[in-house]
């Protein structure tokens, strides 16, 4: 009676398994969402305009416009760099893992800061407005900002999401060399059909004297 009582019983480890799967699926696929649309939008903001304004020239007013990348090109950088490590996190495991998952928040986080402190910044404009009247002092009047760096910083919010969870969840992801390894493992394994052209072709990629 005891016997089956025991067997009746779940094993910890098949049910922590079962437990973790879904919730790895979840951050996985959340962390792929939040990185790919955080890099996107950091991107799709800097190309835009973030202040904007005239200059006065000897010909009158002239009207300039600064895009993000005239006013800092550190969000979009970082937004590369942060697409970059959320690709590397699943070629990487253990500590290079946790490293690149921490590169990945940390771009987030550069392209917060780097958007914030450009939303008020017009020292872009005021170069335009000395190159179109041949002044260096000149200046821009009555500059006008945009909400497009706010954009960029939420660009960088995704990213630091997607970072935080990969910090978090990345342990349980699969690795993309896990995956290469075992197809080599089982390339290996395989035998050679003297009479098949693809057996003979797989041999040769692999390294292997398919005549032997």
């Amino acid at each position: 009676m005891e016997d089956v009582t025991s067997a009746a019983v779940p094993q910890p480890r098949a049910e922590s398994r079962r437990t973790k799967a879904p919730a790895a699926r979840r951050s996985l696929a959340a962390a792929l969402l939040l990185g790919a649309l955080g890099a996107a939008v950091a991107l799709l903001a800097s190309r835009q305009t973030w202040a904007e304004g005239d200059a006065a020239t000897a010909g009158g007013a002239l009207h300039q416009v600064a895009k993000g990348s005239d006013v800092t090109g550190v969000p979009a950088a970082l937004a590369i760099v942060g697409l970059a490590a959320l690709v590397a996190v699943f070629a990487v495991r253990r500590t290079g893992r946790v490293l690149v998952s921490a590169l990945l928040a940390l771009s987030g986080a550069g392209t917060i800061a780097a958007a914030l402190l450009g939303a008020q910044d017009s020292a872009a404009l005021d170069e335009k407005a000395a190159t179109a009247s041949g002044q260096a002092g000149a200046t821009i009047d009555a500059v006008t900002f945009t909400p497009w760096p706010f954009v960029a910083a939420a660009g960088g919010l995704l990213l630091l999401l997607a970072g935080a969870l990969a910090l978090r969840f990345g342990g349980s992801w699969p690795a993309m060399s896990g995956r290469y390894e075992r197809g080599a493992g089982h390339g290996k394994a395989a035998k050679t059909d003297p009479d098949r052209p693809e057996d003979l072709w797989k041999a040769l990629d692999r390294g292997e004297d398919p005549t032997n």
